[in-house]
């Protein structure tokens, strides 16, 4: 595990760190993970994690961007949808993020007790801006539905889009 701050967005709390997981046995695909992104007096903890092919320091800078973003613009929760500005990974149509539950590891990553608080735990899941357009018409049940149906591979930077 690897724990980074990138120091360039002032408004992140100083604590803030993003940590990097590689591949295990039982999950095949590079974790990053926000810590520290929510200040400590917000109503709500928020921490977000997205999955990765391959091991990409570029995550931790995005990861950092949306945590800033989250503290400055618009705190963020589940079926939020934020626009990246770059692709996830190179070559990737995915430029946006939909924040969503951890579906992969279930309601107990979801719900984490810290102090006397609830740390809320979700999934950023990289989306192209058609499908984050798509969510936006329609709603995010319509989106995951589509992803369901034509086998939506999360952790593949050049999949087509959905819609």
């Amino acid at each position: 595990m690897l724990a980074t701050q990138r120091p360039s967005f002032h408004h992140v709390p100083a604590t803030f760190r993003v940590l990097e997981f590689a591949p295990t046995l039982a999950r095949t695909m590079w974790t990053y993970t926000t810590c520290g992104m929510s200040w400590p007096d917000m109503p709500q903890l928020l921490e977000l994690h997205l999955f990765s092919p391959r091991q990409s320091p570029e995550l931790v800078d995005l990861l950092t961007a949306v945590a800033h973003y989250h503290q400055t613009a618009h705190a963020l929760g589940v079926d939020h949808a934020v626009n990246f500005g770059v692709p996830w990974l190179p070559d990737s149509a995915c430029s946006c993020g939909l924040v969503s539950l951890p579906y992969l590891d279930g309601p107990a990553l979801e719900r984490m007790p810290y102090q006397a608080q609830q740390v809320q735990c979700l999934w950023l899941i990289p989306i192209a801006p058609a499908e984050r357009d798509f969510k936006v018409a329609y709603g995010v049940e319509a989106l995951e539905e589509l992803f369901e149906q034509t086998g939506f591979d999360y952790v593949n930077p050049t999949r087509p889009s959905v819609v």
